[in-house]
């Protein structure tokens, strides 16, 4: 079981730990686990038969799928929702107000599979005109949600794009986050993250590991592992709400089978 390195990799870690071992509880069954290097990672893993498990950001699930043929089991909630919103950010007194005022600027995207750090924020600049090519005097991928609010924190860059709750993830050990940094612009909604497995495994084990995951949801301290791991409220199943993803892909004239 594999997850992607999204925000602080110890808490991921440690999480993920905790995860495997309520659902050994559960299931009977025996997990390892591990946390990526990257989102493109977790795809290759599960692609080339070495995790059977991954925990995939929604793009990331859309290309896996694509490309080796990976089963969704759950979409993860927030707040009780399947959905989320990329924003994009600067420091409180930057006197950026508008996405207008970016041109020029350095800015931080999340990872090329991160759909709310980099696809959706992309698309929303291209619809405003703004071809982020030309439009940015550098653009970097910080690795993380958490190294982009970090990067604007620190004045490394001028803007960036994130979850839409990604500075309250920091908001412990940095408890100003909210008065330095200010969001200028939000995505249309996106899927959550998925729990997905790959397609060669058997269809009562895929059933299995589906309720299991439901189960420890649902326990206070499953409940309280997933908030601690992914900011997760809950899990529920559908891949149909993909699709806004793959339309976004479309008219990046992004290559899903690469």
């Amino acid at each position: 079981m594999m997850f992607v390195p999204s925000g602080d990799a110890q808490a991921i870690v440690k999480g993920g730990q905790e995860v495997a071992k309520l659902m050994q509880k559960e299931t009977g069954l025996y997990f390892n686990t591990s946390v990526a290097t990257s989102y493109a990672a977790v795809i290759e893993a599960m692609g080339a038969g070495k995790v059977d498990i991954g925990w995939l950001a929604t793009f990331s699930y859309v290309l896996a799928r694509q490309k080796y043929g990976v089963e969704l089991l759950l979409v993860v909630q927030r707040f009780g929702s399947p959905f989320y919103r990329g924003q994009i950010m600067v420091r409180a007194d930057s006197g950026i107000n508008s996405l207008a005022d970016l041109k020029g600027k350095s800015f931080a995207f999340v990872d090329p599979a991160s759909t709310s750090g980099h696809l959706y924020p992309k698309t929303l600049l291209l619809s405003k005109g703004f071809d982020p090519k030309t439009f940015f005097s550098k653009s970097v991928f910080a690795g993380s949600h958490n190294a982009v609010v970090f990067s604007i924190y620190k004045g490394e860059v001028d803007g960036g794009s994130a979850y839409d709750g990604s500075r309250a993830a920091v908001a412990k050990s940095y408890p100003d986050i909210f008065e330095k940094i200010k969001v200028i612009a939000y995505t249309k909604e996106i899927p959550n993250d998925t729990i997905s497995v790959r397609k060669e495994l058997p269809a009562n084990l895929k059933i299995k590991l589906t309720e299991g995951f439901k189960k420890i949801s649902r326990s206070p301290q499953g409940n309280k592992t997933l908030k601690n791991l992914y900011g997760i409220s809950g899990v529920i199943d559908l891949d149909g709400l993909f699709d806004p993803v793959r339309e976004a892909a479309r008219l990046l004239n992004m290559d899903l089978e690469k």
